[in-house]
């Protein structure tokens, strides 16, 4: 069985959760887009961890972890990730990474950090780690796949090449110190060293773990709403986000893909700039930012703050449909309890009308939320395991989340650890 797990809005779902649990009964996890610029909180036995390169299943030893092609890859940062695992007692993850994997330059790191200043007040809200221009790079034809970092003779002739593109835009756009390409040269072999024991040809070994009947997760970054071609372009990551890619980003037949898993929260949140349709402010927000996820809505990369606000069945509903969703895992279910009563937004006001699909970037930021309150159970809900012993207006708020998002939802999290799940049954 191939299953995906993605995310539904703006990222920050809570996929990281999901796919640790789900990993117990699979055989491989597959990292398939983005890079070390979002991250995936896990709480386990082991301790509280922020993945960043890595696949959310590394933390069970039966398990082989996966950088799929589609993946913008940062050598130094993955081999730190790697090893501040052990270092607090992790098991030494079996880690394969794809040839076909780009890889994160050290000049793309610097780029993203000079585009952002040089855009100032307008800039895209970037993480600088170089992602954008590595991608930008890849299209463009001149960024580096691992491969390419084990034949010396076309590695330094291409650097040269690079560079000196790259110096012209430091030099007459930046105002920044040029790139020198022997210092790269000498650092490329310092991550073919790094990178060598785990290079692979992915594809093939998914292709044959297929034929042998294994279990495999396909894990994705962020959410529909970041997705380069369906998101709030341009205030979206640079790679897709939506389960269509996971074929793509990992190299498998897409009609392989059976079962996809759209990660939910029940209410929202986001990092970075764009518009956010049901966002609250002020000591509003700062409740239930203080109170989210698992202490408090702050970026697992960043510490930023994230942006706060009820939950959006307009967005959520999208999201839901252009992953593709087979079923929903609702999560942060149990930071609401305070709530004497929830708003949902359960429609958007556009031009004086009242709309429910969700709209393109520019419509987005004249929208208006329309919103309806249901009653909150005012307790707490962590350790409950079965749906119908949640307070009724528990139950009651996730009926009405499936009933306007249209997909079934199965799991429901209630708190941070990997066995704070419950199970389901369907309404729809």
């Amino acid at each position: 069985m191939i299953k995906a797990i993605v995310g539904a809005n703006w990222g920050d779902e809570g996929k990281g959760k999901i796919t640790d649990m789900l990993a117990e009964k699979s055989d491989i996890i597959v990292r398939f887009q983005g890079g070390s610029n979002a991250g995936h909180t896990i709480v386990n036995d082991y301790g509280k961890f922020a993945l960043h390169m890595l696949p959310s299943g590394v933390f069970y030893s039966h398990t082989a972890s996966v950088i799929g092609n589609g993946v913008a890859l940062n050598i130094p940062y993955l081999i730190n990730e790697i090893n501040s695992l052990t270092e607090k007692g992790v098991p030494a993850p079996h880690i394969i990474v794809s040839d076909r994997a780009q890889v994160v330059m050290p000049y793309h790191i610097l780029f993203d950090g000079y585009e952002e200043e040089r855009l100032a007040g307008k800039s895209f809200g970037s993480t600088k780690a170089g992602i954008a221009p590595a991608y930008s790079d890849k299209y463009a034809k001149i960024g580096f796949q691992v491969c390419e970092l084990f034949d010396d003779e076309h590695l330094k002739e291409k650097l040269q090449t690079v560079c000196e593109q790259k110096n012209v835009l430091l030099e007459h756009l930046y105002h920044k110190p040029l790139l020198n390409a022997d210092e790269l040269y000498k650092t490329c072999l310092q991550y073919r060293e790094m990178i060598a024991p785990y290079v692979a040809d992915v594809s093939a070994y998914l292709y044959d773990a297929v034929k042998n009947g294994k279990n495999i997760l396909l894990e994705g970054q962020l959410g529909a709403l970041k997705d380069t071609d369906h998101g709030i372009y341009p205030m979206v990551t640079s790679s897709s986000t939506l389960a269509a890619y996971a074929a793509v980003g990992a190299g498998l037949p897409p009609y392989l893909i059976t079962d996809i898993v759209t990660v939910v929260k029940a209410y929202s949140s986001s990092v970075g700039a764009g518009p956010f349709v049901s966002e609250l402010f002020g000591d509003e927000a700062e409740q239930l930012r203080r109170r989210g996820g698992d202490g408090g809505e702050y970026g697992a990369t960043t510490g930023r703050p994230r942006r706060v606000g009820w939950f959006d069945a307009v967005a959520t509903r999208y999201g839901c449909r252009m992953q593709g969703t087979t079923e929903v895992a609702l999560t942060v279910l149990d930071p609401l309890g305070y709530l004497d009563e929830i708003p949902v937004c359960t429609a958007y006001e556009l031009d004086g009308k009242e709309i429910s699909d969700f709209p393109n970037t520019i419509d987005c930021y004249k929208a208006k939320p329309v919103l309806k309150k249901l009653p909150g159970w005012k307790c707490d809900i962590r350790g409950i395991r079965e749906f119908d012993k949640l307070p009724q207006a528990a139950q009651n708020y996730v009926d009405e989340i499936e009933r306007l998002i249209g997909f079934p939802i199965t799991l429901v999290s209630n708190g941070p650890g990997r066995n704070d799940i419950i199970h389901r049954t369907p309404k729809l």
